[in-house]
């Protein structure tokens, strides 16, 4: 099972954090599935290693400046935007102003 998963080693020591592992890679691969299926529901073949990349390089930057503060996006490039497309999310303007959510 864990090869299906691709989960790493478990090195827990008690069965509640071994079930929780267990269940956040299941979750992890019902997930990918889901986002997989709705890509190509868009009839998009997009490289699962871009997919990852892609979204993982988006960043949010906090700017100061004297008693400013401005938080700024990185652009979604490659396949990004097209990921978070097909999920139904809108991306937040590139600029905005206030501090960082918490």
């Amino acid at each position: 099972m864990k090869s299906v998963l691709e989960t790493r080693p478990i090195y827990h020591h008690n069965d509640e954090s071994i079930i929780g592992h267990v269940f956040c890679s299941f979750l992890a691969v019902v997930l990918r599935k889901e986002l997989q299926d709705r890509i190509a529901r868009k009839g998009w073949k997009l490289e699962w290693n871009h997919i990852i990349a892609d979204v993982d390089a988006i960043e949010e930057i906090t700017l100061r400046h004297q008693n400013l503060v401005f938080r700024l996006l990185t652009e979604a490039t490659g396949s990004a935007g097209k990921v978070f497309q097909a999920v139904g999310i809108a991306l937040p303007p590139v600029l905005r102003d206030g501090p960082p959510e918490r």
